[in-house]
């Protein structure tokens, strides 16, 4: 499939999509959405990719928000439908069963920060500014950041964010916990990838549990938690990578997981 507004490449079992919008600063218009959720697609369904990296082309910018010029042409109805890609979008990204880390090398702001947010995690470069700045345009965050910044960060440092519109360093993020690394630009991709091959030497089953009993155990309480961590372990023992995974350390030697999801 040829994309116009992204990058989509696939290396050792680690897919990489890139936002390829460099003179909108990678801003997030209705075709790159739909790119952008047409490659999750590929995705979900090609059972060799076990990690995705997300990351902007250019130095400045991962996404800078919505492209605001477009956003600016919208009627209330329109606005209302152009909200629920950008939601469908980031949910599917979100809903991965795959680790998902974001390279933040430049500005992740409003749609950015939201997808972001969306990943497992994120590396950002000392270069990088996050920020929801939505309410200095007279509206609010649309994909997600009044949900997914307060459940990360608290309520009170996020709606600081919200209210003000106000960016914040990598360094400011990595203290806040929305962050995990912050390296140098030059370094940023190097050691995102290292952190993905890591991963993707991994057992995909396990992964995929993992992924599964921390985002789903995060909506319950203790006990419910404990509950979906219980049932996601023992189906992990069904599964090839456990007996390879447990085999190879009482061989000792190396693990070599298949990387299925069945089997």
């Amino acid at each position: 499939m040829n994309y116009e507004n992204i990058t989509f490449e696939v290396a050792g079992g680690i897919a990489t999509i890139t936002f390829n919008r460099p003179k909108a600063l990678n801003a997030l218009n209705a075709a790159l959405l739909k790119e952008f959720s047409q490659a999750l697609d590929v995705i979900a369904a090609d059972e060799d990719i076990r990690v995705l990296v997300l990351t902007g082309s250019g130095s400045k910018a991962f996404v800078a928000g919505a492209d605001i010029t477009e956003l600016a042409t919208l009627n209330s109805l329109q606005a209302k439908l152009f909200c629920k890609v950008g939601h469908d979008a980031i949910g599917k990204l979100q809903s991965l069963s795959i680790p998902v880390v974001a390279a933040v090398n430049g500005f992740a702001l409003g749609g950015g920060s939201e997808i972001a947010l969306a990943s497992d995690f994120i590396y950002a470069s000392e270069a990088a500014q996050f920020g929801l700045p939505e309410i200095t345009l007279g509206i609010i965050p649309g994909f997600g950041g009044t949900q997914r910044l307060p459940r990360l960060i608290g309520k009170n440092m996020a709606k600081e964010m919200i209210f003000t519109g106000k960016m914040i360093s990598a360094q400011e993020a990595k203290d806040l916990g929305m962050v995990n690394k912050v390296v140098p630009a030059e370094s940023l991709m190097e050691e995102v990838m290292k952190t993905a091959k890591s991963m993707a030497a991994k057992g995909k089953v396990s992964l995929r549990a993992a992924k599964e009993a921390v985002n789903r155990g995060m909506d319950v309480d203790l006990a419910n938690g404990c509950a979906i961590e219980i049932d996601a372990f023992g189906l992990c023992m069904a599964s090839s990578d456990a007996r390879e995974g447990t085999s190879a350390f009482v061989e000792k030697r190396k693990a070599a997981f298949t990387g299925k999801l069945v089997g």
